[in-house]
Formats: structure tokens, sequence, C-alpha cells
């Protein structure tokens, strides 16, 4: 990335965050910039492949023990260049014909950020609306994983649901929103 990339980032990122105060309210930018540019590099990476895939991330928190600041995506609808994966690489390496091109899981690990929880993602839905049109893999517990199924999550008719699907299944408006932490 080179440094007039960053510096484009950051200033999109800061126009977001200015644009949008109710995600997190009572943390200033220059706190934000500053612990941006004391984090790895790769931190700034994962955000410019969220960027770049669609997800408009932005701070949704902090920690109170850690410091670490919570990055998300925020677009209206799931990422659209996070869409059309199945749930992880063994579901796609499972799957025989028809195989998408890729899995959510590999795709965030890739990127160097995690996939939300269902927990994190209700708790995302407090700060907006999203997911109305699409829907977005979630963190599965192992316990379901283990019987080849999958979460994922969306908001229809002003509720937050989360449903279930087999994980080498994947759908055109099915994505996967991500968590950074710096």
């Amino acid at each position: 990335m080179t440094s007039k990339e960053r510096e484009e980032l950051l200033a999109q990122l800061k126009r977001r965050f200015e644009q949008h105060m109710n995600r997190h309210p009572g943390q200033a930018w220059t706190d934000v910039l500053a612990r941006l540019k004391a984090a790895p590099a790769t931190a700034i990476e994962s955000l410019a492949r969220m960027e770049a895939t669609g997800g408009e991330p932005d701070v949704i928190g902090q920690a109170s023990d850690s410091g670490q600041i919570a990055f998300c995506d925020c677009a209206a609808e799931s990422p659209t260049g996070r869409r059309s994966l199945c749930y992880d690489d063994e579901a796609l390496n499972a799957r025989k014909e028809n195989k998408p091109q890729g899995s959510a899981v590999q795709m965030a690990a890739d990127m160097g950020v995690e996939l939300l929880t269902e927990e994190q993602y209700r708790a995302l839905q407090q700060l907006g609306e999203f997911d109305l049109k699409t829907s977005s893999w979630v963190a599965t517990p192992a316990a379901i994983r283990s019987k080849g199924g999958a979460l994922f999550c969306d908001r229809r008719y002003g509720q937050v649901f989360t449903y279930h699907n087999g994980v080498q299944s994947y759908y055109a408006a099915r994505g996967f929103r991500a968590l950074l932490r710096v």
C-alpha cells in the first residue's frame, strides 16, 4: 500500500466516522487516528480490504480494558465483494460441482479480520438497519458446524433474524460482515 493510498483510506475513514457519530458516541477521531498510526501495517491493510470489498468500515466501539478500537462493516447491505461464498473451506472442498469462488471463513482470514458472531451482529443492528435485502454469514458454534450447518443473519420486518443453512450453500445475496480490532 502506497503512502498516498494509506492517506486516502484514512481520509475516507475520517469522513465516515464524522458522518455517523451515533455509531461511536464519545469517541474522538484523533484517538482513533493515533491508534491506527501505532498499529501494525497489517491493520491498515485489513481496513483497506474491508473498504475495497464494499464493507464501508467504521468505528463501532472501544474496549474499556485494552483500549482496542473495533471497526465493523457498516455498508447498508452485505459487502458486494464478499458474496456468493459458502461458509468455510471444508464446505467448499466438499462441493463436487457449481463451486463458489471461495468461503467466508477463508476470505476473512486472508483479509486479517473476523466474521461477526451472532451477538456482535445483533449489536451492530442497534447502530442502524443493515441487511434489509441481503444476509450475512456469522461465526458458527462448533456444535452446529460439526453437524454440517452454519448460521447467517439478516433484518426483515423490523427484526433481526438468525437462520441456518448447510455450510456448502451460497447465494448471490449472502456475504459476510467483518470485525477488526485495532
